[in-house]
């Protein structure tokens, strides 16, 4: 907006002074040489002349009006000649303004070739509050500590972390405590965690709780494309904290600056590199005296540089991870305090239905919840309205105008149904919880499995209980439709299920065969998108049995499929009818037909409405392709 007020500021100036410029050629068209004024006068054909500084008007016999300039030390000659001549001869005062003005007009080109050029330099250099000499200055904002009104109150699920930094607070409000006992605060704190968990919250509580300034900058900040620039502002920027201290200085994703040196294709990015030698400097410099605390944050600490990670730089490192069930249910009542709540709303429940749910995720759960009771009309958020924004973050939103035939739909059915009957006849798998076949997203139906607990790790049995239920949907199509008329919806489940084979075998040290050694790298490189798992170099014997020992796994696992959907091809049938008629069916419904009853009617279900059943907590995974597939912690890996 500024910037386009200056360009229309500087095109009107520009008109005004071309059409003072046009006027002014107007009104001199009538002005003649001083010379031929003389000569006019000794003809007397002038019978006036008044003088205005080196201006003069001069009025003819024949009732004319002509203007000339005078010549400097020509206004005597003037004088003598028009008392010779016996003509009026006044004088008048000098108009300051137009001189003025004339002067300015004079001048106005170079003033706006100098008023381009330092809008150019600016424009090169960054800008910034210092003009065009503010190339090197740093761009951290400053927040005072009236400013920051976030505290430990507004930070849940993390309580690890949160009594990890509390002695920054304390160190901060009272650093003789610590200094008369010969310790020493930690320089620098790097707080890793996923995206979402609360790394930059963290850091404004502990700014917040500390009442001190608080510098924010991202690390992409600091480099441009001029070599230097970025350990500049570096210096700039730990002088400017140092004359705030104490204060502490938040450097958000420290990745984009802090990489390993010279790890990159030919040796490196200079002035990446040039800042990262300066932060090195900077944090390792000034003593602990000062009261000037460096936080980091970034979900990829394996990226950078050792000597960033080294004591007396960043001395520690906090882990915020993703919250427990007891963490996400402090964090939902946190967002919940800005939310109207009825009296049916249950945090608890909300948490058990949401793992693996990050704080973001959940605050976006709380919005969607809120959104949805504002375009119902209601002044209060219930229950009702958290499960529905929960199942549009899980499933995606319900596609209602989407039109599938009866073949489809029917097809759809059978598959969800395969998912479910394999999902609670195999051990340690996770509790069915609710199935659809309403379009939601790009999958044609769902799965939804309620995890009992959070598990931290997964037992060999769990993981094969997920390798059948994954080709559950598969065999329930080929059971009714047969082999040739098998739909592409399972490619997704095939696929989770070939990585899920694969790390068990290469990675987790499942194979009987192979032993516990790891025949693939850890991490897999990213390429187009996609993390593409590095498999170590072995020998092609091995290599053979690796694929053969992943190939039985899954036969193996597909088998006992196959053989459970047989046994219980009534129950098989049941749900897929139920799901014809419902379209949604939950634990209730699922129990009923496991036990080989006709399954009750969704709660508040009528002939008119096929699908106002409730939705129960859950986790979901959908598919790529045409139906969707079963969820749990084992399907992401």
């Amino acid at each position: 907006m500024t910037k386009n007020i200056l360009l229309w500021l500087v095109i009107g100036i520009v008109l005004v002074s071309v059409f003072k410029n046009f006027e002014a050629a107007q009104m001199q068209s009538g002005e003649v040489e001083f010379s031929q004024l003389i000569n006019d006068i000794d003809r007397g054909r002038i019978i006036s002349v008044t003088v205005s500084g080196y201006n003069i008007k001069a009025k003819t016999s024949t009732g004319e009006s002509v203007t000339s300039k005078i010549p400097a030390g020509s206004h005597e000659l003037l004088a003598k000649k028009a008392l010779e001549k016996k003509i009026i001869y006044t004088g008048e005062e000098p108009d300051g303004d137009s001189t003025l003005f004339t002067i300015f007009i004079s001048w106005f080109p170079m003033l706006l070739l100098i008023g381009v050029w330092i809008f150019f330099m600016r424009q090169m250099q960054g800008g910034g509050k210092g003009g065009a000499m503010s190339f090197g200055k740093s761009k951290a904002k400053l927040l005072s500590e009236d400013q920051i009104k976030t505290t430990f109150a507004d930070v849940a699920g993390c309580e690890e972390a949160k009594e990890e930094v509390s002695e920054l607070v304390d160190f901060l409000r009272e650093p003789s405590k610590f200094q008369k006992l010969g310790g020493k605060i930690p320089r620098g704190v790097l707080m890793v965690g996923p995206p979402g968990t609360g790394k930059t919250l963290l850091a404004k509580a502990i700014s917040g709780e500390a009442k001190v300034p608080f510098f924010t900058i991202s690390g992409s900040d600091f480099v441009e494309m001029f070599v230097g620039v970025g350990a500049s502002r570096v210096r700039d920027m730990f002088a400017e904290a140092k004359k705030q201290a104490p204060c502490i200085i938040f450097i958000d994703e420290i990745d984009a600056v802090g990489r390993h040196r010279g790890a990159g294709l030919g040796g490196g990015h200079d002035e990446r590199e040039q800042t990262l030698n300066q932060l090195l400097v900077e944090m390792d410099g000034f003593d602990g005296g000062e009261g000037v605390i460096v936080i980091a944050a970034t979900n990829r600490p394996d990226v950078l540089d050792p000597a960033l990670l080294r004591p007396g730089r960043f001395d520690r490192q906090v882990t915020v991870g993703l919250p427990d069930i007891k963490g996400r249910e402090q964090i939902l009542k946190v967002h919940m305090r800005k939310v109207p709540l009825a009296d049916d709303v249950d945090p608890n429940a909300i948490a058990r239905g949401t793992p693996g749910f990050s704080g973001a995720d959940l605050a976006n759960l709380v919005n969607e919840a809120a959104l949805f009771a504002a375009k119902a009309n209601c002044r209060t958020v219930n229950q009702e309205f958290f499960e529905k924004a929960k199942d549009k973050i899980l499933m995606g939103t319900e596609r209602r105008s989407m039109v599938m035939d009866e073949e489809e739909k029917l097809n759809t059915a059978w598959h969800e149904a395969g998912h479910a009957i394999v999902g609670r006849l195999v051990p340690s798998h996770d509790p069915v919880y609710k199935v659809s076949i309403i379009p939601r997203g790009r999958a044609l139906g769902v799965t939804m499995y309620l995890p009992e607990k959070d598990r931290l790790s997964h037992s060999k049995e769990y993981l094969e209980s997920n390798l059948s239920s994954l080709y559950g949907g598969r065999i329930a199509e080929e059971m009714l439709n047969g082999p040739d008329k098998v739909t592409t919806g399972a490619s997704n489940d095939i696929q989770r299920a070939t990585d899920i084979a694969r790390n068990m075998i290469t990675q987790w040290g499942f194979s009987e065969k192979l032993g516990p050694l790891t025949y693939a790298e850890d991490e897999g490189e990213v390429f187009l998108g996609r993390s593409v798992t590095q498999t170590k170099h072995v020998s092609d014997d091995t290599a053979k049995l690796i694929d053969q020992e992943i190939k039985d796994l899954i036969h193996k696992n597909y088998q006992r499929a196959e053989r459970l959907l047989k046994e219980n091809r009534d129950k098989l049938e049941m749900m897929a009818n139920a799901l014809m008629k419902y379209e949604t069916i939950d634990s209730k419904q699922i129990d009923d037909i496991m036990n080989g009853k006709e399954p009750r009617p969704p709660e508040g279900w009528n002939n008119e409405d096929d699908n106002s059943s409730q939705s129960k907590p859950g986790k979901v995974e959908k598919s790529d392709e045409k139906t969707g597939t079963i969820g749990g912690p084992a399907a992401q890996q």
